[in-house]
């Protein structure tokens, strides 16, 4: 055990309360358990929290259209989050929700010492305004004509045709994204956080080594283009805690989500009183926190909320760790092409060591994207695990449990191997420390694999037949039954309930600190089966049912063929001749990927398979027609191939994909089935 025992505090990212968890989640949710659960090992005290983030517009929106209140929604969701979380044994020693008495009141307190200090500014601004749905309209749900280029379809601030930058106020013929109303303008007045009062504090922050070198370099870029100040306001109607000292205010929802970390170890606290709040959050603690969070959230948890602790005498974060994304077999997660798992789906038909296993042994501190490779998903875990690890000691539990009633030797056949593997326990544990779970997955196979060479080479099998080996029989394989207890003690944060049924096995405790010490002349139970082969017709199975409860949540087109009124046509061009006509090359192409661009508010970029092995990229301006735009991906669509490349702002458009505009609503051109990549449209 440590001579001096840390106290840690750990928490992930918060999972918003409209939407089920999937094992996107579970990366990271996974990353942090086992990490937590080999501290724990190490006899640091260390507490692990986290819960679902509950407040905001969308949930707002969701529940109206359900007809429950935000309550029931956040309610029933947080059941299910728990649920998929303790099917994957997740250690969490609270799960709490930032839709709590906890929560308001810290959210409000670190509100007042914000702007007792002096960092809460106050100003009126003019928004559109709904008159329909009688609410404020933040920039992204504005759309209209681009008052420069008179491109149709954009948002309230930027053109992404142009470029050009104006205020929704400036847009033609503006309509609400929510109601499709026509918005006016009405003022309000906002609160703002002084973020730029804190940039000298941020900057050493940074620079003392907190932060991933990726994204410390990310943020020194987010320094040079400016640090602004932050609204934290958001008018009624809104789903949250009313800002004090106003009537009609709330905390918009990344000023109180974070702070949930706070309120789920507070409630944490008032459950278990030994437990010092003060002691992990006093501005001078000596205790350790760190988050694990997803790359796409560094932004509020470098910037606004290091800034808000240290305004408000928290202490702040010795770490954020920062994970990247997970894709299926190569591709982003797509509900159309129903790999867009989710974790109760998962569970449904898999063991959760098996996901805990691949991840482990995929992760490192980087911010890199972990691929969920399925066919080598189901290799690496039967070889590793099953033919590796758990073989070896049921190859080895039958002699002594047949032949000599369950009892290991007294003294071990081979001091220096054992010797060798227990050596192993400081590197593999400073490996588990850094976050290097693949170098430790490694680690541990290379010990696994000289174990099983051990076993090979004396040959049990082979004693066993021979005439007075009994002693070397017992001392034999008693070697390799402590081989797999090390090994085992080594992956026990990876993997709990293989460990768990291994402790039962060898009826010894697997700890870090005992793992050097043989169990001579011990006693073992009679040896059942560990641990479960993975079926490939298990994925096949989990897969299927994943697509069917992907497309049921897809929305439904009801093919229903009748007369059109339309009355937003555009008057036809002036006509042209068949040689004009001729000019324009028009092809068909197979979408191969297909996404939104973060820094852009209208564009979806698009690689077209358009035939003979090539392929093409092209931006086209119809992100807010589709907003999961993973769904395109092997559909077929028409593009313009002989346009001149075009340069633009996220790289060359190699042509136009053609769309059919009514009003402000697009909608791509269908082809029919059998048409090929390539084909001419004429």
């Amino acid at each position: 055990m440590n001579k001096t025992s840390r106290k840690m505090l750990v928490t992930c990212a918060l999972p918003y309360a409209n939407g089920p968890i999937h094992l996107g989640h579970m990366l990271e949710h996974i990353q942090a358990d086992i990490w937590v659960r080999f501290q724990r090992m190490r006899g640091n005290q260390t507490y692990f929290v986290c819960a679902d983030d509950a407040h905001g517009t969308p949930i707002m929106l969701k529940a109206d259209q359900m007809g429950i209140t935000p309550e029931q929604l956040i309610a029933e969701v947080q059941q299910k989050h728990m649920v998929d979380f303790q099917g994957f044994n997740i250690s969490f020693d609270n799960y709490h929700s930032t839709h709590s008495e906890e929560n308001k009141e810290l959210a409000q307190a670190i509100y007042l010492r914000l702007k007792n200090k002096g960092f809460i500014k106050s100003r009126t601004i003019s928004q559109l305004f709904d008159p329909e749905k009688q609410m404020f309209l933040p920039d992204r749900f504005v759309k209209g004509t681009c008052p420069k280029c008179k491109a149709e379809d954009q948002y309230g601030d930027n053109c992404e045709v142009c470029s050009a930058t104006y205020s929704p106020a400036e847009l033609i013929n503006p309509k609400s994204a929510v109601s499709g109303a026509t918005p006016v303008m009405k003022e309000s007045e906002h609160y703002f956080f002084d973020l730029p009062a804190f940039k000298g504090m941020l900057q050493e922050w940074i620079q003392s080594g907190t932060l991933q070198s990726e994204v410390a370099n990310k943020m020194q870029e987010w320094f040079e283009s400016g640090l602004h100040q932050w609204d934290i306001s958001r008018d009624a109607p809104y789903f949250g805690f009313k800002i004090p000292d106003t009537e009609n205010k709330y905390f918009y929802v990344w000023l109180d989500a974070p702070i949930g970390y706070i309120a789920s170890f507070k409630n944490l606290c008032e459950k278990q009183p030994n437990i010092d709040f003060n002691e992990f959050w006093h501005k001078d603690s000596a205790a350790e926190l760190y988050h694990f969070i997803g790359k796409d959230i560094v932004y509020f948890h470098s910037l606004f909320w290091p800034a808000m602790l240290d305004g408000a005498d928290f202490r702040k974060p010795n770490n954020v760790f920062v994970h990247g994304y997970v894709t299926v077999d190569g591709e982003k997660m797509s509900k159309s092409r129903g790999t867009f798992i989710q974790a109760k789906t998962y569970l449904d038909h898999l063991d959760p060591e098996y996901l805990r296993y691949y991840y482990a042994a995929k992760s490192s501190p980087s911010i890199d994207d972990i691929d969920l490779n399925l066919e080598d998903f189901a290799q690496r875990v039967n070889t590793d695990v099953v033919n590796k690890l758990v073989n070896l000691a049921s190859r080895n539990a039958s002699f002594i449990q047949k032949r000599f009633d369950g009892m290991l030797a007294d003294t071990l056949e081979d001091p220096e191997l054992f010797a060798e593997f227990t050596a192993k326990a400081p590197i593999i544990a400073e490996l588990y420390e850094k976050r290097e779970f693949s170098k430790a997955i490694r680690e541990v196979m290379a010990l696994c694999d000289k174990a099983n060479k051990y076993v090979d080479d004396k040959a049990p099998w082979v004693i066993a037949k021979q005439e007075g080996a009994e002693q070397q029989l017992q001392q034999v394989c008693s070697m390799g039954i402590e081989l797999f207890r090390v090994l085992m003690g080594y992956l026990k944060p990876v993997l709990p309930e293989l460990a768990k049924r291994s402790e039962a096995f060898l009826q010894n405790e697997l700890t870090w600190d005992n793992l050097n010490a043989p169990l001579l002349a011990h006693q073992i139970a009679p040896f059942k089966a560990l641990f479960q082969r993975l079926d490939v017709k298990k994925i096949e199975e989990m897969m299927e049912a994943n697509k069917k409860a992907n497309a049921a949540e897809l929305p439904k087109v009801k093919k229903e063929v009748k007369m059109e009124e339309n009355t937003q046509i555009e008057p036809i061009e002036p006509e042209i001749t068949i040689d004009d006509f001729a000019k324009i090359d028009m092809r068909v192409g197979k979408v191969l990927e297909c996404e939104a661009l973060p820094e852009s508010k209208k564009l979806l970029k698009f690689i077209l398979d358009v035939g003979n092995g090539e392929t093409r990229q092209i931006f086209s301006g119809i992100k807010a027609a589709y907003p999961n735009p993973e769904e395109l991906v092997g559909r077929n669509v028409i593009f313009v191939a002989n346009l001149a490349p075009r340069k633009m702002k996220f790289g060359i458009s190699e042509g136009m994909i053609l769309s059919a505009a009514s009003g402000d609503n697009l909608f791509l051109l269908d082809v029919d089935q059998g048409a090929k990549a390539g084909s001419r449209v004429g």
